[in-house]
């Protein structure tokens, strides 16, 4: 596999490489950094038996699927980076588990960890992603909007909308394995390009190294500030490491486009407003995502990209979209009906508090989103949460006047 020295002269980016060999962190460290070639055993005094971690009361994907034998095949393994087996699954095995779900249990350091690791990563992407094969199977990108159909919701029940993904600037390690230079590198290409946005997209970048304090009070105020990691499962896969170094927020002057740098992936991409106008959400979405693509790729980069896993993040869960499109709404009578996780399963929507993964409902407002993300285009995420909210809605009118329900059948999974 080739370096990352070469994989840049043979991109897209041969314009950028020029640009930046003027005197670019990344330029010179794409240049002195020593590499390790893919497949080229990893020095270690131990064999591979004696390093296999106890999984035994595990209950994550990775554990459910590292065997003695693949880790044998993979442990002196290393990307062209030096990304290894073993920081890959660390957070796996420090994170036996989660009361909510499960959890995926290992992450990647670079573009090159999917291919380096496919033996472990493939079946993990297969249970993650309700049996997509990422060897036999493309994934289709869709960002026209105007494909979305009854995108207005009742707003007497939808609070707020909101749609989010996550893009990656390929030839630079993720934030697992990055090293400072290319985090400080990613923060400077995508404001570079950032600044590059006009009309309704116009806006400000704030780094968190070097905001004032009452731009740090407003951005809590507008809820828009993301702090340090302290949950585990990232912690665990070096994601904190060096904060707040190199982060920051960007938002347009309305507040309803917003971008974190460097935060859990190099890129996090939100479009929300409050109300139910779920179509203009996704159009402001798709418009914002193509023109910041469109920027940094006149900058010589270009994003993390493949047909068969779609766009590259950190967690293999957000592979493929990337795409969480989700609504705050209020369910109350829904809310104590046994039926309503069955409905949720069959339509392809989970729920959560308000406040995240961890948090419970409170007054029966839920936020609900897609579970999908691989194999399903982002117009298809959209329009299975579009049709599968105003589902719910009914079923809560019809609560409200004494009516029955009904569980819908199963949406098919892929097409």
């Amino acid at each position: 596999m080739a370096s990352s020295f070469s994989r840049l002269l043979t991109s897209k980016r041969k314009i950028g490489f020029l640009s930046l060999v003027g005197g670019s962190v990344t330029a010179g460290f794409l240049l002195h950094r020593e590499h390790v070639s893919a497949g080229v055993p990893v020095r270690r005094r131990y064999p591979a038996s004696a390093e296999y971690p106890d999984l035994r009361k595990h209950n994550n994907c990775m554990a459910s699927h590292l065997t003695p034998a693949i880790y044998a095949k993979l442990v002196d393994k290393a990307t062209p980076n030096g990304y290894t087996l073993d920081e890959a699954i660390q957070t796996g095995v420090d994170n036996p588990g989660h009361p909510f779900i499960k959890t995926v249990g290992m992450v990647a350091g670079d573009e090159e960890s999917y291919e380096v690791f496919a033996d472990l990563l493939d079946p993990v992407i297969r249970e993650r992603h309700n049996g997509y094969d990422p060897r036999s199977m493309t994934h289709p990108t869709d960002l026209d909007a105007s494909k979305i159909q009854s995108g207005q919701f009742d707003e007497r029940y939808v609070l707020s909308s909101r749609v989010r993904t996550g893009r990656s600037i390929r030839g630079l390690s993720l934030p697992p394995a990055c090293t400072r230079a290319e985090r400080r590198e990613v923060e400077r290409v995508v404001v570079d390009a950032l600044a590059g946005l006009k009309g309704d997209l116009t806006g400000t970048y704030y780094s968190l190294t070097q905001m004032t304090d009452k731009e740090q009070q407003q951005l809590i105020d507008d809820h828009f500030l993301f702090d340090k990691p302290v949950s585990p499962l990232l912690t665990c896969a070096g994601m904190a490491r060096d904060w707040p170094d190199a982060r920051g927020i960007w938002h347009n002057n309305d507040k309803t486009f917003l971008i974190w740098i460097n935060e859990e992936d190099h890129t996090r991409v939100i479009s929300m407003e409050k109300g139910g106008n779920m179509k203009r959400v996704f159009e402001r979405f798709c418009k914002g995502l193509k023109e910041v693509e469109r920027l940094i790729q006149e900058r010589g980069w270009e994003f993390m990209w493949n047909e068969r896993l779609g766009y590259i993040l950190t967690c293999p869960s957000n592979l493929g979209t990337g795409l969480r499109a989700g609504v705050h709404v209020k369910l109350p009578l829904l809310s104590k009906d046994p039926r309503l996780g069955k409905i949720l399963a069959n339509l392809r929507l989970q729920k959560r508090g308000t406040g995240g993964v961890d948090t419970a409902a409170v007054g029966g407002t839920f936020d609900i989103s897609n579970l999908d993300r691989l194999g399903l285009s982002e117009v298809q995420l959209v329009q299975t949460v579009v049709d599968g909210v105003n589902y719910l809605v009914e079923c809560e009118k019809r609560l409200e006047k004494g009516q029955d329900i009904k569980v819908p059948p199963p949406l098919k999974q892929f097409k």
